[in-house]
């Protein structure tokens, strides 16, 4: 964890945003993966770690901002735990290291909370996304407890909004990720397959102490957005797409994607799709900067595909009109990115809306649109991917055909040649800064000539 300085300084600036009532969080518990005793990995939840950085089961805590009081209830370690865990230190020496001076016991976190319900205390929670959490919130709150969306945007504020420590520790797991992908890119040969690579690819998280921010694709099927299966061998003229990254030991993400090809070299057509996907990526990080807003970069992606597949005699009319109505979706039906921290989808546990979204604004209800998950003005201090793909995904192609969808914008007469494509994502990290942007971590094959250097072992980070 970090020096107990920066936990003290967050919730410092948090009361001082609510000003009143009494801040809830639950940490995280063990989970029976198939029996009590065998459990799922821990993970802690992420915003007991933003403002504690306590990664151990069991805990909750209150701010009270009202009599300015915080407090961690835990249990202390019983000898039957003790003889199967080692010795640990206790509640109130991990509490120090969080900066908190007061702990109690777990069973009194039910009276503590009955206490302030009857001083009229307002409890503010963020929504739970755990059944436990939400069985344990019930039982604090009663069921009709609602979420609290003054606590909800105060969060927001403040952890979309990267500081130093969190910047290096991010980079610390793109790193990592860059590796894994590296690995892969060596491995993607004929013959081999996926749950092989996929193997391989986390053996090089694991090996560093560190595990995965989230289940990694790994597939020659890339027009199946989260394809998991990892059940293909791989084939010459295949192209394999890998989304996955590394998350450190103090959880902070990496997210990256690659598409390689399978053997020495692309096919010419896959080469020019992946020349339309390499200038959607560049034309749209290169747009990065405070005050934009990531819609605008969103649409932008869209009309470059449109200006690329136009040229491929897929598309047709105005690429800006294409965009801007939706019909580019077809090809991409996915957002540009999301923001990343603890969180490789930084706290969309609050609610897309609330984290990607300006205050009180709402989604863009149609296709593709619906799907943007970022779509604020750009802020120095945000992190977030840039991922633009291109899929030929047949039961959507289909589908749209069938109801005569953009007609004015897409060659359908073309598309079934087309059909077995698949599908193609790049994917890297960014940060803006107060006066443009920068890439996070070191650099990952993204050009054509770069991924086949760096199958031939002779690219350099």
């Amino acid at each position: 964890m970090y020096n107990k300085e920066i936990y003290i300084a967050r919730r410092k600036a948090l009361q001082q945003t609510m000003s009143h009532g009494l801040l809830l969080f639950l940490g995280n518990g063990n989970v029976g993966f198939n029996y009590a005793d065998n459990e799922y990995k821990f993970r802690q939840d992420s915003t007991f770690l933003y403002l504690f950085g306590l990664d151990m089961p069991g805990l909750a805590a209150v701010i009270d901002c009202d009599n300015n009081r915080t407090v961690i209830f835990g249990d202390e370690l019983t000898l039957d735990d003790i003889v199967w865990t080692g010795p640990m230190p206790t509640l109130a020496e991990r509490a120090a290291d969080a900066g908190v001076t007061e702990t109690l016991p777990s069973a009194l976190l039910f009276k503590h909370i009955e206490n302030a319900k009857a001083d009229k205390q307002k409890v503010h929670f963020v929504p739970p996304y755990r059944g436990d959490r939400q069985l344990l919130f019930d039982e604090l709150l009663g069921k009709n407890a609602q979420p609290s969306l003054d606590l909800i945007n105060a969060l927001v504020d403040m952890r979309n909004h990267k500081g130093p420590e969190e910047i290096a520790e991010i980079e610390k797991a793109i790193g990592i990720s860059v590796d894994m992908h590296l690995k892969a890119l060596e491995l993607a040969q004929p013959g081999r397959t996926e749950k092989e690579i996929m193997a391989a690819v986390m053996e090089v998280c694991l090996r560093e102490g560190y595990y995965y921010s989230f289940p990694a694709i790994c597939t020659t099927h890339g027009e199946t957005l989260h394809n998991h299966g990892y059940i293909h061998t791989l084939r010459e003229g295949d192209m394999l797409l890998l989304d996955a990254g590394a998350e450190t030991d103090m959880h902070y993400a990496g997210d990256l994607t690659t598409t390689m090809p399978v053997g020495s070299d692309f096919t010419s057509r896959q080469r020019e799709v992946y020349e339309v996907l390499m200038n959607t990526y560049h034309t749209a990080h290169n747009m990065l900067k405070p005050g934009i807003t990531y819609r605008e970069c969103h649409v932008k992606a869209w009309t470059t595909i449109a200006e690329g597949l136009q040229q491929l005699g897929l598309m047709k009319g105005n690429p800006t009109e294409a965009a801007e109505a939706g019909a580019v979706a077809l090809f991409m039906p996915h957002g540009l990115g999301h923001m990343m921290g603890l969180d490789v989808h930084d706290m969309e546990n609050y609610g897309e809306v609330h984290v990607g979204y300006p205050r009180g604004a709402q989604k863009d209800p149609r296709f593709g649109f619906k799907s943007l998950r970022l779509a604020r003005k750009l802020e120095p201090g945000f992190v977030f991917t840039v991922e633009p793909g291109i899929y030929f995904i047949p039961e959507l192609i289909d589908q749209w055909r069938a109801a005569g969808k953009f007609t004015d914008f897409i060659c359908y007469e073309r598309l079934d040649a087309w059909k077995d494509f698949g599908g193609m994502r790049n994917e890297e990290n960014w940060l803006i800064t107060p006066d443009g942007h920068r890439h996070l971590g070191k650099a990952k094959p993204v050009d054509a000539d770069q991924l086949l250097a760096a199958k031939a072992g002779k690219f350099e980070c």
